[in-house]
């Protein structure tokens, strides 16, 4: 919802407001940056003016382009608002014009923010929420209402900021997926099975700022061919939130070696391929200039992802191993896959067949699993590696 004759989108941001004057300024850039992409993406323009602490897109399609700041990374939040002089009068207009379209019965607020040192204005912050309520109260009485206010849960709220040279007045804040602009941190390699967990790891670390490499291995008869379209299809939808960054996914056949390990090894046969496609994804990683690796896993949730377990697995690469749902349950990473368009192609039925075996090992030592799995592993990941595809993604 936004006022009916907004003209203006303001965004904010949340960490990038405690950097260094410097480092600010470049994940400002970025951000304004990031942002513009994603209204290309969209087929959306407006303006982005640049403030401290605030980016602004002047826009004849407010609503559109608040959605698409709203799921840009380092976004806190979005608003379309009205610019209005920073005057009581001005503002109690655009509070009452806004209050007799918009509202729809129930409780109202009004809460008002104004910058500046006290003597920039010929009134407060409780001024504005003071008499711009009354003008919202006599508005809404106008409609053959009855008005009524309720500070803590209103129905209708109503938001101005003012600042030396404007006003802006508006009903919404938008939140955003906050965290970093993607882009202002290096990259890393992400491992996507094409579950519900590991688009959600991806999704988290860009939220962070790095952009994600997605590597998928393939694992032949023990996946399919709908296993992989699964998997390309989470990425699709992680493409969404990164216009203008690359998101091809590397898919890696390795079926000949899982049905190898498959056969060879009973109960560690999981970690043994989990360090496989670790090394697998160190390899691409390094022809790619990535630093770290980010999987799904969450600690205890299978088997191969229990703390002895995690430990035996990294041993088999040198770069960092992100596990942003570390200690996520199980619940919480399915909600979020919801809310960021990754679960329903997550949870379609693939076919596949389980490699899992029936008494996985849950207490691994390094010592035993190196003694068990082949002593080729690594030269093996490697080169499949080497003779991957890459399948474009359109973001």
């Amino acid at each position: 919802m936004h006022p009916p004759d907004a003209d203006t989108v303001l965004v904010r941001h949340g960490e990038l407001g405690v950097k260094s004057e410097q480092v600010r300024r470049k994940m400002e850039d970025r951000l304004a940056d990031n942002l513009g992409a994603m209204l290309d993406a969209r087929g959306l323009s407006g303006d982005i003016e640049r403030r401290r602490n605030r980016l602004f897109v002047h826009t004849d399609r407010p609503g559109e382009v608040t959605a698409a700041a709203a799921d840009t990374f380092g976004v806190s939040s979005a608003s379309a608002v009205v610019t209005v002089d920073p005057t009581l009068d001005a503002i109690e207009t655009a509070l009452a014009d806004i209050a007799r379209e918009r509202y729809d019965g129930g409780p109202f607020a009004v809460d008002a923010r104004r910058a500046g040192p006290a003597d920039q204005h010929p009134f407060a912050s409780t001024d504005i929420e003071s008499e711009g309520g009354a003008a919202v109260w006599d508005a809404i009485e106008s409609l053959g209402e009855t008005p009524a206010v309720d500070l803590d849960d209103p129905d209708l709220e109503l938001f101005v900021e003012c600042r030396a040279d404007e006003a802006f007045v508006f009903c919404e804040k938008r939140d955003g997926p906050g965290g970093l602009p993607l882009g202002t941190q290096r990259p890393v390699v992400a491992l996507v099975s094409g579950g519900i967990d590991s688009p959600v790891a991806a999704w988290k670390l860009m939220k962070r700022g790095a952009p994600v490499i997605p590597v998928y291995v393939d694992l032949g008869d023990y996946g399919g061919p709908d296993h992989r379209a699964r998997a390309i299809s989470t990425v699709a939808a992680l493409a969404a939130y990164a216009p203008g960054y690359d998101l091809s996914v590397h898919v890696v056949d390795a079926g000949d070696v899982v049905a190898d390990v498959a056969e060879s090894l009973d109960s560690l046969r999981m970690l043994a391929l989990r360090r496989f496609m670790l090394a697998v994804a160190e390899t691409v990683a390094d022809e790619h200039g990535a630093v770290g690796i980010v999987t799904g896993e969450a600690i205890g949730q299978k088997s191969s992802q229990t703390s002895a377990n995690v430990a035996v697995t990294d041993a088999a690469t040198t770069l960092p191993v992100h596990r942003p749902n570390l200690t996520a349950d199980k619940a919480a990473i399915t909600d979020l896959a919801r809310d960021i368009g990754t679960f329903e192609d997550s949870t379609i039925d693939a076919g596949c067949n389980r490699v899992a075996p029936s008494y996985p090992e849950t207490n691994a030592s390094l010592e035993r699993l190196r003694a068990a799995e082949p002593d080729d592993l690594f030269d093996l990941a490697a080169a499949c590696a080497e003779t991957r595809d890459v399948v474009p993604i359109e973001s």
